[in-house]
């Protein structure tokens, strides 16, 4: 895996394998959450959680670095369990406070390839009182090329009432078939597009394209990347659910999480075109 061996001061991937292990076992990464809002109207749609590992040595590891060591060492099934742990721990914490939000996770492509995945994110979400409608979660269309694999996991999923949105939609290995076939219930669209949408007509038309495909099939159209207001302004025109990017905020840390809500998030529904008032929760 390239991605690990290219972090400056890094031997070898075992070595960061290790550190991962021991990062995993003291508690040495973090959950940041990034907010999704609906575009109709500001409201907070969800948020997206992604884990951060700050090493002592390193400094600041690159997810696709982990991750992709994780994978090759047998530490993905570890690190998949301690990102759920800690992102419905953090949904509990939000619910105390008032506000309930929903929460996606990304899954790696080897545990969505594990019977175990369904009944476990079913378990884990009784045991932390968090209702499985509000947990999605994400898959990247690299994961998706073993249909056959993912079907029964996927469908298993769904049935326990918990969402599937395709991540980075355009850029990887997904087809209509598999579109048809798989129960997604969001398609995220790549920001690659989304970014060059105000000045590519080309990239303009996919996009537009992605939001009539999800919405045939009945799934919410999320835009990544957006990150200026004439971008935010053109993915609602062209008929977006909801929007993720820098414009509306950075990942944030839990608390800092629900301090957006209360002071950034009126500001959305208000350019949006919603009634400007604090969002308590996200619709369900």
């Amino acid at each position: 895996m390239s991605g690990a061996a290219g972090i400056r001061g890094v031997p070898g991937e075992s070595e960061l394998a290790t550190r991962l292990e021991l990062a995993l076992e003291r508690g040495g990464l973090s959950l940041f959450y990034q907010p999704k809002i609906h575009l109709r109207t500001g409201a907070l749609a969800g948020v997206e959680a992604l884990a951060r590992w700050r090493d002592p040595d390193l400094g600041q590891v690159p997810p696709s670095s982990f991750v992709a060591v994780a994978e090759l060492f047998g530490l993905i099934d570890a690190l998949t369990e301690w990102v759920l742990k800690e992102a419905l721990r953090q949904w509990t914490m939000w619910a105390e406070q008032g506000l309930k939000v929903h929460m996606s996770v990304n899954v790696s492509a080897l545990s969505l390839r594990d019977p175990w995945l369904p009944d476990y994110l079913h378990r884990s979400c009784a045991q932390a009182g968090v209702p499985c409608d509000q947990l999605t979660v994400e898959v990247t269309e690299s994961a998706t090329q073993h249909i056959v694999r993912l079907l029964q996991t996927l469908s298993r999923l769904r049935l326990k009432g918990i969402g599937i949105a395709l991540d980075d939609f355009g850029t990887g290995y997904s087809s209509l078939l598999q579109l048809r076939q798989l129960p997604y219930s969001e398609l995220k669209v790549d920001q690659a597009f989304v970014r060059e949408a105000t000045s590519s007509r080309e990239a303009r038309v996919i996009v537009k394209a992605v939001i009539d495909l999800a919405h045939g099939l009945g799934l919410i159209a999320t835009a990544e990347g957006v990150e200026d207001m004439e971008t935010l302004e053109l993915m609602r025109d062209l008929g977006c659910d909801d929007a993720q990017g820098y414009l509306l905020a950075k990942p944030l840390p839990g608390q800092a999480l629900a301090e957006w809500v209360l002071g950034e998030g009126p500001r959305w529904r208000s350019a949006c075109g919603g009634a400007g008032e604090a969002m308590p929760s996200c619709p369900t």
